[in-house]
C-alpha cells in the first residue's frame, strides 16, 4: 500500500500534542517548584502521544539556561505555562535532526541495512554509553537529557545498566522513560522515577488528530476509526493504512447473519486474510469487538453505546442475547490465542480465521 501523503510526524519532529495537559502541568509544576525529578516514567497505551510528550519535556529542559529562573529585583520571570515550542526553534530543529550535543535518544535498533524492520528488544549495546554521556557537564545549557522509547522493550542487561544510572543519578541530567506496559519494567527502576500515567485519548481528540494528519480520509470513516482505535491515534492511522474500516465492514456483514454464517462470505473473508497484514488486522478487530460485546453486555450498555458502522449494533445484540458475557470473554480469549499462535508458528491464515469465526458461530448456536 502506498505511503499516505499526510501522516503523523515522528515524536521528535512533532510540535503538536493534545490530551495530556495534566501531565505537562505536573512537569512544569515540578520545574517551577524546584522539585524536578531526575527520571520520569511516562506510561500508557501505545499510540497516544507518550514519546511526543517525552520529547517536549526534553526540549523544554534543553532550552532553559542555568540562570533562567533566578529571581531578580522584580520577582523573577513568570513561570512557564506550556511545553509548546515552535518547530522553527533552534533547540527543536537540532533535536529533530539528532544534532544537539546535550541530547540522546534510544530506540530498538534496526535489524536490516535498509531500515525496514526493528529488532524486538533494546540491548545493552544501545545503553552502554549513556552513563558517560549523562555524567558529562552540559555543553550548551543547564541540562543533559535522554529519551528511551520504549523502556519496557529493554532486555535484562540493558535494564540493569539503566538501573545503575538511576541508583546514582548524575547532576543536571534528565531521563525520560517511555513505557507501554510499566509492569514489564524492573520494580527498582519504577521506584526511582516520577511516574506520569497518560490516559487514552477521547474519540473527539482522536477524530481531531485524524483530520489533522490524514485529511484524505473520508469523513464517514473518521468516527468509526476513532472508536475502533480505542483512544490511540497511532492505532487509528494504522487501521486506516491497513484498510481496517473496509475489513471491519466485511466482518460485521458476516456476523449479522448469526446464528448461521454465509459460507460464501466466510470464504471471501478468509481469502482476504491471506493478503498482506489483513490477518492481523482482522483478528485484532474481531478480538477487540468480542471484548466490547462481553464488557458492554455485562454492563447492559450495548444499546447505549454508539454504533460503529451500520449493522454493528444488530450483530452485537445477536451475540449478547445468545450467550452470557462470560462465554464471550472465553471466546475472546480463544480467538486471541489462536491469532497469536498463527502468527508465531506461521499457520494457515485463512484456516485460522475460519476456525475463529466458527467458534463465534458455535457459541451463538449453543
Amino acid at each position: 500500500m502506498a505511503e499516505p501523503e499526510n501522516t503523523v510526524p515522528e515524536p521528535r519532529a512533532n510540535p503538536y500534542l493534545i490530551g495530556h495537559n495534566a501531565a505537562e502541568s505536573a512537569y512544569l509544576g515540578a520545574w517551577d517548584g524546584g522539585r524536578l525529578a531526575h527520571a520520569w516514567l511516562i506510561a500508557g497505551p501505545r499510540g497516544i502521544g507518550k514519546a511526543t510528550l517525552a520529547y517536549r519535556m526534553a526540549r523544554f529542559a534543553l532550552s532553559q539556561q542555568a540562570d533562567a529562573a533566578a529571581p531578580d529585583m522584580f520577582g523573577g520571570p513568570p513561570a512557564p505555562k506550556s511545553l509548546e515550542m515552535s518547530a522553527s526553534h533552534p533547540v527543536f530543529r537540532r533535536i529533530q535532526a539528532m544534532g544537539h550535543s546535550d541530547f540522546r535518544s534510544i530506540e530498538r535498533p534496526w535489524s536490516d541495512a535498509k531500515q525496514t524492520k526493528r529488532k524486538t528488544v533494546i540491548g545493552v549495546d544501545e545503553v552502554r554509553e549513556i552513563g558517560g554521556f549523562l555524567s558529562m557537564t552540559p555543553a550548551e545549557g543547564a541540562w543533559r537529557a535522554l529519551v528511551i522509547d520504549a523502556a519496557d522493550e529493554m532486555n535484562n542487561n540493558a535494564a540493569n545498566a539503566v538501573l545503575k544510572i538511576l541508583e546514582e543519578p548524575p547532576d543536571r541530567a534528565l531521563l525520560f522513560l517511555v513505557v507501554h506496559n510499566a509492569d514489564r519494567l524492573l520494580p527498582t527502576i519504577r521506584s526511582r522515577c516520577r511516574r506520569l500515567d497518560l490516559r487514552p485519548l477521547t474519540q473527539t481528540q482522536v477524530s481531531t488528530l485524524i483530520g489533522r494528519y490524514r485529511p484524505d480520509i473520508k469523513t464517514a470513516d473518521i468516527l468509526p476509526l476513532a472508536i475502533l482505535a480505542d483512544g490511540s491515534i497511532g492505532r487509528a492511522l494504522e487501521l486506516a493504512d491497513e484498510g481496517g474500516i473496509s475489513l471491519f465492514r466485511n466482518l460485521i456483514d458476516l456476523l449479522q447473519d448469526a446464528p448461521k454464517f454465509s459460507i460464501s462470505k466466510l470464504h471471501a473473508l478468509g481469502d482476504q486474510a491471506t493478503k498482506g497484514d489483513a490477518f492481523r488486522t482482522l483478528t485484532g478487530l474481531l478480538s477487540w469487538w468480542l471484548a466490547r460485546v462481553a464488557t458492554l453486555g455485562a454492563q447492559d450498555a450495548l444499546q447505549a453505546a454508539p454504533e460503529i458502522i451500520p449493522g454493528e449494533r444488530t450483530a452485537s445484540s445477536k451475540l449478547a442475547s445468545s450467550a452470557s458475557p462470560a462465554v464471550w470473554a472465553d471466546i475472546w480469549q480463544q480467538v486471541t490465542h489462536l491469532a497469536a499462535r498463527t502468527e508465531a508458528i506461521n499457520l494457515d491464515k485463512k484456516r485460522s480465521l475460519l476456525a475463529a469465526l466458527m467458534k463465534v458461530e458455535s457459541a451463538v448456536k449453543a
